[in-house]
């Protein structure tokens, strides 16, 4: 008998600033992550060429991934459990709009404050964010957009099967402060993957990348 490997998913990660973490666990891995690095260099083309090399800060560094969540076999147990379906995907699809959106409470708060005549109002903070994808990609980012397409409905118009996209900017130490918890996390990122890179790295060696001198 063949035994599959359990493969771990995928997700969001939210770490509020007091109070439980909320994991969101993609329910199927997308088969592709697209990720895009644009390097920050000091100079245009064309300046100073004891620019050339330098580097000022991070790479700018994105995600995007396409996932899917379908409820047709959560329906075919809805006998037994029709808590798990009775809304269909709205609590997932609110969790993931959230994300991108404050609270009702805080937009109470605000003009409550506008009206009192308060003149400067500090903007809603949102929790720190992370994207989680195998243990040597953890990194706290930045929704930057997201599309849903409801493919399904139930017969109350709930939605059953959908189709999102998520785009996400990696957050460094230029985005947040150098204490915060979230650089924190992106420099043991950048360790990690230095690791993975350094000199005489066994992995590297299998792809005939060595050093020379």
């Amino acid at each position: 008998m063949t035994i599959s490997p359990r493969v771990i998913s995928g997700g969001i990660v939210l770490v509020p600033a007091s109070g439980p973490m909320r994991t969101f666990p993609l329910q199927y891995n997308p088969d592709s992550v697209s990720r895009s690095l644009q390097p920050q260099g000091t100079g245009a083309s064309g300046q100073d060429r004891s620019e050339a090399l330098r580097l000022k800060g991070p790479a700018t560094e994105t995600y995007s991934v396409d996932a899917e969540f379908d409820l047709t076999d959560a329906m075919a147990a809805a006998v037994t459990e029709p808590d798990a379906v009775k809304d269909g995907l709205h609590p997932q699809l609110a969790f993931l709009s959230g994300l991108i959106n404050p609270t009702s409470a805080t937009l109470a708060t605000n003009d409550a404050l506008a009206r009192a005549g308060k003149l400067e109002i500090i903007p809603a903070q949102a929790p720190l964010t992370l994207f989680v994808w195998s243990r040597h990609r953890i990194v706290p980012v930045r929704i930057t957009g997201l599309t849903i397409v409801e493919e399904a409905f139930d017969t109350a118009l709930n939605p059953i099967r959908a189709k999102v996209s998520l785009t996400m900017r990696v957050l460094t130490i230029n985005d947040l402060p150098y204490d915060h918890p979230g650089s924190t996390i992106f420099l043991n990122h950048l360790r990690a993957t230095e690791r993975l890179a350094a000199p005489g790295s066994a992995s590297l060696s299998q792809l005939g990348i060595t050093t020379i001198g």
